[in-house]
């Protein structure tokens, strides 16, 4: 093997142990509603006005969410999904 395969093959290994180890990662946290300072949530929000990260307008919007480690979101002030949705319904009945 020469000194270009090495590399490759170096180079492949740890890209693939990294991809391997992201849902290791992302399988301790949670959603968090609620939290997410103005430009800093995730993705998209409940209400379904846009679906990419960092496009809150206010914080601790309740339909804005922040990925938090798994079992600190309620104890930060923020609510969990179910818990965000039955409060957006709430709010938005006509």
């Amino acid at each position: 093997m020469n000194q270009k395969q090495r590399i490759a093959t170096t180079a492949l290994m740890v890209a693939l142990g990294t991809i391997s180890s992201l849902p290791a990662h992302a399988g301790g946290k949670e959603k968090c509603y609620g939290v997410a300072k103005a430009g800093q949530n995730d993705c998209a929000n409940l209400a379904g006005t846009h679906s990419c990260a960092a496009q809150s307008k206010v914080d601790n919007d309740p339909g804005e969410w922040k990925l938090v480690a798994k079992g600190t979101c309620e104890s930060i002030g923020g609510m969990l999904k179910a818990e965000a949705k039955r409060r957006y319904a709430e709010e938005n009945k006509s």
